[in-house]
């Protein structure tokens, strides 16, 4: 199939927003009142989102299934010339890819709050319903929170890149979908609890706008004075995780 940056930009959106509206739809079955699976728990969540990320990887091989800035990022530090055959790694490729993330993750979480409308009516905590859209830390300190998300961010890159060295492709469909299910179901139930694991910027700030804009029934702050947390750690994990593959990788695989 012949690739060029309009397909690129479909397959991110179209994977970006399969990750939101499947992994925001499992906290909101956790989270929100009257729900079927109402507080079925912290795991539920951790395979909930590791299967909204086989399913986002499933339906956007064609870009080599980013659905994420930081592995973006770690991507052209790690030097790749190429993120899929026929795509340099260029600022036009590198904006093509960013922009489509966060239009995917603001039309995922705009799905979630239309299945789950009449549950968010229901509930009463302000902390829930933003809980659905963006993470927020257990203990708030900034700087450990970002730490923790650096941390989390850099597992995740570093594995796909690792995979990537012996694939085609660059991203996660590198890895092919369950295996990377599997590496984010491992770094939720490892590394998850400090933060809530966003690894992600896309996935929490384009959820985070969407809180902040929709007509939420007593959804209360967005918690902006956190928000740049979940954004620079994972990107600066991204990117340590990019120069560390250039060291690590030619050795360990």
């Amino acid at each position: 199939m012949d690739v060029n940056l309009g397909t690129i930009f479909l397959s991110e959106t179209v994977g970006t927003a399969m990750l939101l509206l499947l992994g925001g739809g499992v906290v909101a079955n956790v989270v929100l009142a009257k729900s079927k699976g109402f507080d079925g728990g912290w795991l539920l969540i951790n395979f909930g989102w590791g299967l909204a990320v086989f399913s986002g990887v499933i339906v956007s091989y064609a870009s080599g299934a980013h659905l994420n800035p930081a592995v973006t990022v770690g991507i052209i530090t790690s030097g790749a010339e190429e993120f899929v055959p026929g795509i340099p790694v260029d600022f036009l490729s590198t904006i093509v890819y960013l922009a489509a993330q966060m239009l995917g993750a603001i039309i995922g979480a705009v799905l979630v709050f239309l299945a789950y409308k009449k549950h968010f009516d229901e509930t009463e905590d302000a902390g829930a319903k933003l809980g659905v859209f963006s993470t927020g830390p257990g203990i708030r300190s900034y700087g450990w929170n970002f730490l923790t998300e650096v941390i989390g961010t850099f597992v995740l890159v570093f594995v796909v890149l690792g995979f990537g060295r012996n694939g085609d492709a660059a991203g996660l469909a590198s890895l092919g979908a369950l295996p990377v299910a599997l590496v984010v179901i491992a770094i939720g139930a490892s590394l998850g609890g400090p933060t809530g694991y966003a690894i992600n910027p896309a996935r929490d700030l384009g959820p985070r706008i969407v809180h902040a804009l929709l007509p939420i029934k007593g959804k209360g702050t967005s918690d902006w004075s956190y928000a740049w947390v979940p954004v620079a750690g994972p990107l600066v994990g991204g990117a340590i995780a990019g120069l560390a593959s250039q060291v690590l990788l030619p050795v360990l695989t």
